[in-house]
């Protein structure tokens, strides 16, 4: 005999309970209770006089996600993990399980971990790593461009100034290092620029032109690309809502007005095409 619990109605109804608002934000709130534990938790005067309390409340909390995940399950079966997200939660919440002793004491630094779950519950964040997820293709295409960049202007450089200057143009891996720092714009014009222009004053033509290629052009597009992957993924997400939610009182009353004009606007052709008779 099928538990109540395991009928359409009562998975229905679990899915309602634990992704009511209330229940999110509690969720929520307890990541980042957690989260200032777990930073608590390295600090030794704060072990020293707190440690039994904190870890208390760790396990406790511990305990609410392992149950939050459960009911998730019973109430989804294998669709929870057809969703990435949930998917992501089980890992976090499996590492945080797994025993912080022997061979897996290294794992005890990756409860941490459990704060990126923020990333499932808050939506504007879910958005922005979803569309950083879906920019990864057009961010391949633009770091390989910037990848030939890299390379012609090193190449350039180790032919132009590695003679004078081998601690930073020495090889083509100590160029493209240097010619790194200079596209951060960390330190470039009085570390690395004025030196080398002091035995070549036209340096800095190569220099400019290189900047202005690399960080301005290219990295303006890496901004961009995953801008417009961002706006995508906000547009499919608020498509798939207006799909999936019953049309709101305006919007009747919206569509049944164009209905009418138009139903008026028939009605005004057959009453031309009689007086026209």
């Amino acid at each position: 005999m099928t538990s109540h619990a395991d009928s359409p109605k009562g998975r229905a109804r679990l899915a309602a309970t634990i992704e009511a608002p209330h229940a999110q934000s509690l969720i929520i709130t307890l990541i980042l209770v957690n989260a200032v534990i777990l930073g608590l938790e390295t600090s030794p005067t704060v072990m020293a006089n707190w440690g039994g309390l904190l870890m208390r409340l760790d396990q406790a909390i511990l305990a609410v996600f392992v149950i939050e995940l459960v009911i998730r399950l019973i109430a989804h079966g294998w669709r929870f993990f057809r969703d990435p997200w949930s998917v992501f939660d089980f890992i976090v919440i499996t590492i945080a399980l797994l025993p912080a002793s022997g061979p897996f004491a290294v794992l005890r630094a990756l409860r941490v971990l459990r704060v990126l779950r923020l990333l499932t519950m808050v939506p504007n964040m879910r958005r922005v790593v979803g569309g950083l997820l879906a920019a990864i293709p057009g961010l391949a295409s633009v770091f390989g461009i910037i990848s030939i960049i890299f390379y012609v202007a090193a190449v350039i450089a180790t032919k132009l100034f590695g003679g004078q200057f081998p601690d930073w143009f020495g090889t083509l891996g100590s160029s493209a290092y240097t010619l790194f720092q200079v596209m951060t714009l960390e330190s470039w014009s009085m570390g690395i620029v004025r030196p080398v222009m002091e035995v070549f004053p036209q340096a800095w033509i190569f220099f400019v032109l290189f900047i202005l290629i690399s960080t301005f052009t290219m990295l303006n597009l890496f901004i961009a690309v995953i801008v417009n992957a961002i706006q995508t993924e906000h547009d499919i997400e608020i498509r798939d809502k207006e799909a999936s939610d019953p049309p709101s009182a305006e919007a009747q009353l919206r569509d049944e007005v164009r209905a009418m004009r138009d139903e008026l606007q028939d009605l005004r052709r057959l009453m031309e095409r009689q007086a026209a008779r």
